[in-house]
Order: C-alpha cells, then structure tokens, then sequence
C-alpha cells in the first residue's frame, strides 16, 4: 500500500466525476497497512507488450488470461498491494488450509479511517506471455471505479508485483512492456535532454524521487495510480504562484469532506533535465506526488533491481499544461444518471438553479449513457458551454451552463 502521508485525489480538469474517490483513497491512493499479506510471488517473466489505454490519466491494460476472458487492470506504482474484484478473487484466489481463519488486512487512509479488507493469494496474475503466480492482494469493489472510466475494472496491480522484472510503461505510445532482467539495465540512448536516469528510494515498496521546483528539491512519489499532476505539500518550501491557489471540487475521504485547493506555479519543476513550465498544482497536507497528467508525456522504466526509474522523451522543450476548464459542476456517474456532487464555489454554477444532490439525465440533448468519459473530456475542452437536463420527479428542466477556466 502506499505510505500513509500520501493522498489521492483528482486534477480538476476531470474532476467534474467523482464516484470513486473515497474508495481510492485508502485503495490505491492514501494507505498503510497492519501487515502484508502472506505469500511469495514465484514469476515467469518473458518479453510482453501490451496495449494500454489512457483514461483519465489513468494506465489501463487488458489481458487475456486461461479462462478465455479478458481482465482489465490499474497500473499504480503508488500502491505496494494489488487488489482484486471480488469475482476475480472468486475465480482465482487460492484456497486457504483447511480450518484457517479468513484474512483481512486493516487499511488505514491518509486521514486516519481504518477498514478492513479480506486478504488472499491469487494463484496467478497473466500479463501476455508473462506470468506472476502466488500473488498478495486484497479485495475491493471496483463497481465505482468502473463507472467513472466507463469500463470494467478488475483490479489494481501493485509496484511490487513488478520486482523481478523490468517494467515500462509507455504513456504516448499507449503500451506496456514487460521485459527479464538482464545483468544490467541499459536505458535508450540519449539524444539531447530526451532521456533520464534517476534513482528511486523504494524502502516502502513504492518509488520515490526527488524533484526540483525553482531552486528548492523535495521528494515525490511517481503515482501511476493517481489522474493528477503534481500534488505539492509546501511544508518547507517556497511556491510562488501565477494563479493564485482556489477552491475546487469536493474530496472525499474515511474521515470527511474537503474542497480541493489548486493553482499555477510561477517556478518551473524540473525531473532530472526535463522541464515542466508554470505546472498546475494541487496542495496536500500529505506526501508530493506527481501522477498521470505530469507522467503521460513519458515512457518510464522502472527496474527495481537498481532501484532505477528512466523518463523518456520523444520531443524537446518543456512541457506545458493546458488551463483547466469545468463548468463548475462535479458528478457521480451511473448509466442512467449522473448525480450532482458538488457544486464549486465561487463559479458562474453557483447562480443556476442546480444543486448537489441533483440528477442530470441527458447532456445536449443525448442520454448520459452515451457520453463516456473521453467524449466528455473532448466536450469540455472543445465547448462553450454545455446544456444539462435535470430531472426533479417526472419534470425535465434544460440548465445551460457556460464552460470557463477554473485554473488559467
């Protein structure tokens, strides 16, 4: 799991669906645990590729595994646990001795909640031609989960399951790549500023790097298992701001709800050689991290035998994060519905007659079963405004809603 001073949450430019946050946050997100699992993995690594989606940030991978059905998985190098749906661990959790008591693992959120989850082995774990046997994880409901991104999700896969083996994951050309470990790890050849080795800490079963923001350095957790860019406790430094730090979207967590905070840095942020102009930030009273919407624009490789991460680059210059546009509005997702979780504070939607709690039934006219998550995502960067059809009993009420720049 991760180290307790983590915490999970979503970049506002995709934040306007929310369903699964407080599940994720002692998931794959924020958490620690009493103790692991039992177990030790037996892998058979050979060369893998696999195709990958990119949702949300998010690195999605699907596997056929000997049932003949295909699995769907969460890539999260922020979390040391795997988890697994409950009919996943139906199908292929080990059997426990006979008269042994069942086991549960106690998680504990950033925010100090505590539940517990059964814990088992699965007997295997198929990624393409590699396979991992013997695997510790626990269970959870992905049901959420799957909503939001619009598919079925099976399980999480912790950076652990990973050690034996050389891990890349290929944010731009959509892949991943499992490789056996040679003696020594050699990176893709350097042109220019494009490639970067770095050394990881990964004392707690996760890495963790150090970064630089201006000319002050601070270590970051590499959370592909996080949407967001980079999520910045600023206990010891000095951030200086374009954008001044606003509230945002509704987090929730075990303990409660809190308005997110996020702004644009003035200071650029620099991995290794690569440079991030002016990044958007969350802050967090818990451990920096940098996830999806920072790492998407590499090819990682992690080789945990060095304890090395390589970040890749196809081109040139800084990279530059694009203004975060919403409508003020956040949701949870069903396919019948979509339910108003929040609605942001000090936006142009705090004057419409639209409030949390309210279900959303068609955007633009077309039922919200047929607006998955990307072809929203593409609405709202692309739109002036968007138009929602509320129901209130058997009453359809048209809200038009403008689309603005909640961070510039």
């Amino acid at each position: 799991m991760r180290p307790p001073s983590c915490q999970f949450r979503f970049p506002l430019a995709t934040a306007w669906l929310l369903p699964f946050v407080v599940c994720l946050l002692f998931v794959s997100g924020c958490s620690t645990v009493a103790r692991r699992a039992p177990g030790r993995t037996v892998v058979e690594v050979q060369a893998t590729t696999l195709p990958a989606r990119i949702i949300s940030n998010f690195f999605v991978v699907e596997s056929q595994w000997d049932d003949g059905r295909a699995y769907r998985f969460l890539v999260d190098t922020g979390s040391s646990v795997s988890y697994v749906s409950p009919e996943l661990a139906r199908r292929f959790a080990a059997k426990p001795k006979k008269g042994a008591a069942p086991r549960t693992v106690r998680v504990r959120s950033a925010n100090g909640g505590e539940v517990d989850l059964p814990a088992i082995t699965l007997r295997r774990l198929t990624l393409g031609a590699s396979l991992f046997e013997r695997v510790p994880a626990l269970i959870f409901d992905f049901t959420d989960l799957s909503g939001h991104l619009g598919l079925p999700i099976d399980g999480i896969i912790g950076f652990p399951v990973f050690k034996n083996a050389l891990l890349t994951l290929d944010y731009p050309g959509q892949r991943l790549v499992i490789a056996p470990h040679p003696g020594t790890f050699t990176p893709p050849p350097k042109q220019s500023l494009r490639v970067s080795t770095i050394a990881f800490s990964n004392q707690r079963g996760t890495p963790l790097i150090p970064i630089q923001m201006g000319n002050e350095s601070f270590v970051v957790l590499i959370d592909t298992g996080s949407d967001g860019s980079l999520s910045l406790n600023p206990a010891g430094l000095h951030p200086r701001f374009a954008q001044s730090p606003r509230r945002g979207t509704l987090i929730s967590s075990l303990q409660g709800d809190r308005l997110q905070l996020t702004g644009r840095l003035t200071q650029q942020v620099f991995i290794g050689p690569h440079t991030i102009d002016q990044p958007i930030v969350d802050l967090t009273d818990q451990l920096s991290s940098i996830g999806g919407e920072f790492l998407r624009h590499f090819t990682l490789t992690f080789d945990q035998r060095r304890n090395q991460v390589t970040f890749a680059r196809d081109a040139d210059g800084p990279i530059t994060m694009e203004p975060r546009r919403h409508t003020g509005l956040s949701f949870i997702r069903s396919p019948v519905y979509w339910r108003v979780l929040t609605v942001i504070p000090d936006t142009p939607a705090v004057q419409l007659p639209v409030q949390a709690g309210d279900l959303c039934v068609r955007i633009n006219g077309e039922p919200v079963e047929k607006w998955g998550y990307e072809r929203y995502a593409v609405l709202l960067q692309t739109a002036a405004k968007i138009t929602y059809t509320f129901l209130t009993g058997t009453k359809e009420t048209d809200v038009e809603i403008p689309i603005f720049e909640l961070v510039p």
